[in-house]
């Protein structure tokens, strides 16, 4: 077959696509020097809520973020502007402009987009326009608040911070939302519509979905014990989480650190259940990342987990694993055991750990397990306690969320 269009141009050959830039605001750190410093480490972020009144609650810890004063870290946009998912992702994307070594002007020189995840979008001014509506009456809602409610604003705040004149699209799917910017982040990279893509999630800290999870009985008693054989649920956090794409040869042109190369990703959406995670169409979606990929099974050495420590979602997932895998699981581990569960931004903070484990050569572990579940079966190994040193080629990260919205990101090694 020729590879000529119908115009007789030879159609170019798609791009590699390559990370050069990491971002984290997160429980367990200001940066991702800090995050991937504790995650090694094994520290924890989860502590009692403070972003929201916990009066009622029976269970009352959260994974948030301490200490983030938006106006330190934020350089065109003005904080009281923005709702607080915004500040996050805008954060944490100019952490990962300067991480890749961009100047200020850099990223706004070149044909750039954002493409950011959230589960929530803006809950804490929903909230608060909320309780105006209950108390004042929609007449008396506050201009600025509705101003900032559009869940669309969070990669609009990427854009802003950055001055990117491309598209800033923000993806509503969720707990996996992260993982599908990276895969769209990917796919404008590697056809040439774009040179820079900032891409990942941001969630924040906020008391309806703290009750939704207590409702459905799926908050942890005190951590999240993701593999545990008496695993209880998690514990809501929130964050952002940025990677900065750009095609490979740009990276090279300027000398930029490589953390990791995207390979690849799978998608499906099974609607089988709205809570309930399927491990068929997980497993579909773990085989269409590897074809994606252009990878064997074997191949992957390790699996950054969703995670979550409840009890049907951490036997799901190995049960979906082991089925791609042709009855094997390879090393699977969960930051969410330190982290909480970001919501949006969990598969993006998983991206992240994925570079930074391919980079620097470790395995972060599942640190609160105490007991690995038997039933999960005796070869899984969920790198229990502390983190690993081993030196990975090729790494799987996993985002699923309610309503069957699966995505699986591979990151490889880099390899000229």
């Amino acid at each position: 077959m020729s590879d000529r269009g119908t115009a007789g141009t030879a159609t170019p050959a798609p791009r590699r696509v390559v990370v050069t830039g990491l971002g984290a605001v997160s429980g367990l750190g200001l940066g991702a020097r800090e995050f991937v410093d504790a995650i090694r480490a094994g520290r924890s972020g989860i502590a009692p809520a403070e972003q929201f009144d916990t009066t009622g609650f029976e269970r009352t810890l959260a994974g948030e973020v301490q200490g983030f004063k938006a106006e330190e870290h934020l350089r065109r946009i003005h904080p009281s502007r923005w709702g607080r998912s915004a500040q996050l992702a805008a954060a944490a994307a100019r952490q990962a402009a300067e991480d890749a070594g961009l100047t200020e002007a850099g990223p706004a020189a070149l044909r750039a987009a954002s493409c950011f995840g959230t589960t929530n979008g803006e809950s804490q001014v929903l909230e608060q326009l909320t309780a105006q509506w209950v108390g004042e009456g929609l007449g008396l809602l506050s201009p600025d608040l509705v101003e900032q409610a559009d869940a669309g604003r969070i990669a609009a705040a990427v854009n802003a911070e950055l001055g990117l004149t491309g598209e800033a699209l923000t993806l509503g799917t969720a707990c996996a939302a992260g993982n599908y910017a990276v895969g769209y982040g990917y796919d404008l990279i590697r056809t040439g519509e774009a040179d820079v893509v900032l891409c990942g999630g941001a969630d924040a800290s906020n008391r309806a979905t703290h009750a939704g999870f207590h409702r459905l009985g799926a908050l942890a008693e005190d951590v999240p014990r993701p593999f545990d054989e008496h695993r209880d649920g998690i514990v809501t956090a929130e964050g952002g989480a940025a990677l900065l794409l750009e095609p490979l040869e740009s990276a090279l042109a300027r000398g930029a650190r490589i953390y990791a190369e995207v390979l690849g990703y799978g998608m499906t959406c099974d609607a089988h259940h709205m809570t309930n995670p399927y491990a068929a169409s997980i497993a579909e979606c773990i085989r269409r990342a590897h074809r994606s990929a252009g990878i064997a099974p074997g191949d992957v050495d390790y699996v950054c987990a969703h995670g979550t420590g409840t009890p049907a979602n951490d036997s799901t997932e190995v049960a979906a694993v082991r089925e791609a895998f042709g009855g094997t699981v390879p090393p699977i581990s969960s930051v969410k055991s330190m982290l909480g569960h970001t919501m949006g931004a969990a598969a993006a903070f998983g991206a992240v750990v994925c570079c930074a484990a391919l980079s620097e050569g470790f395995l972060p572990a599942s640190t609160t397990v105490r007991v690995v579940d038997p039933a999960l079966g005796a070869d899984v190994d969920c790198v229990p306690h502390r983190a690993r040193e081993h030196r990975p080629r090729v790494v799987e990260n996993h985002g699923f969320a309610f309503g069957g919205n699966n995505a699986v990101t591979i990151f490889g090694e880099f390899a000229a």
